[in-house]
């Protein structure tokens, strides 16, 4: 059926339809000229089908990546084959403000798209209609989904004080190392166990908020000390646990000693108090002998361990 079999009244009400439907509707030629511009593209590009019938799509929309769209058309001219877009590929063909409410944080329309070919009485492509869908509702909540998925996995791996990875996280990365090394003996890291000395006399006498602000300081420290590559986490209370990926004892001993230094001269000030602060570390590069990642973490404990009985505020290393 083309446009002749249709009578005046059909006709009246065809294009009553294609005005009101609540897509967008654009026919191009083969130079990507506008010949049709329905009542939802108007409303929502502010212009009116006169203003752009024989005006180029890209002149009229710059921020169209021309090249994108050509290739994605293409197919839809020589194999007479439709194209799709979808926004979480591309977020929008058209530039258009998003007014919704319930989606009003959202700058602009998402939308998919249809693109289909329009042939002549020859069976020739001579024209492309694209179907606009403004799906910024459907968008948004999944983005929102998504975020929230990923502050949920966030949470579900850090700790909330010092936003470092929490123990099981830190632990689970300290069990792939150990198994890499297990495959790669030639290469070495080195863990490191550290806590707070005589944190309980800060809490008692200070209070925990004063003693949450020492676990937050020292953790600060920790994190600006370190390489990109190590991993910081919080074991438990008042002690840290720090991975050195491929780093021998001897590296790591001077990281803890320049960490310790840090901590020795940090004076924080609480509600017009002084608290001066100290640390304890112990060292354990892994070794052949090691069975598994508990050895390990076991060796680092009593080096700690030792630097609590011989003193505090010192760095000690386990000696295999």
């Amino acid at each position: 059926m083309t446009l002749k079999d249709f009578g005046a009244s059909e006709l009246h009400w065809l294009m009553d339809m294609l005005q009101t439907v609540d897509v967008g509707l654009v026919v191009v030629d083969t130079q990507y000229q506008i010949q049709l511009w329905n009542g939802f593209m108007e409303n929502h590009s502010g212009l009116l089908p006169r203003q752009v019938r024989e005006r180029s799509l890209f002149d009229l929309f710059p921020e169209i990546d021309e090249d994108w769209l050509r290739r994605k058309c293409d197919p839809v001219f020589l194999l007479k084959n439709r194209a799709f877009t979808i926004w979480e590929q591309r977020p929008y063909i058209f530039r258009f403000k998003n007014y919704r409410s319930i989606t009003g944080h959202a700058d602009y329309m998402y939308q998919n798209s249809t693109i289909f070919p329009i042939t002549d009485s020859r069976g020739q492509v001579s024209h492309l209609c694209f179907i606009i869908y403004d799906v910024t509702d459907a968008a948004v909540s999944k983005l929102e989904l998504q975020s929230m998925n990923g502050q949920l996995r966030q949470l579900s791996t850090t700790d909330y004080l010092t936003q470092m990875r929490n123990r099981g996280n830190w632990e689970e990365n300290l069990k792939l190392e150990f198994n890499r090394l297990q495959r790669y003996p030639q290469h070495s890291s080195t863990l490191i166990m550290c806590d707070i000395d005589y944190f309980k006399r800060i809490n008692d006498g200070y209070g925990h908020a004063a003693g949450d602000l020492v676990i937050k300081t020292v953790a600060e420290i920790i994190r600006k000390s370190l390489r990109s590559t190590d991993l910081p986490g919080r074991y438990g209370g008042e002690e840290f646990a720090i991975l050195l990926l491929d780093t021998s004892a001897d590296q790591a001993n001077y990281l803890a000693e320049r960490i310790r230094r840090k901590i020795e001269q940090t004076e924080l000030t609480y509600q017009g108090q002084t608290i001066r602060l100290t640390m304890s570390f112990g060292l354990a590069e892994r070794s052949a002998a090691m069975q598994d990642y508990l050895q390990w973490l076991d060796a680092a404990d009593k080096a700690l361990y030792t630097s609590k009985a011989d003193g505090r505020n010192r760095v000690t290393r386990h000696q295999d």
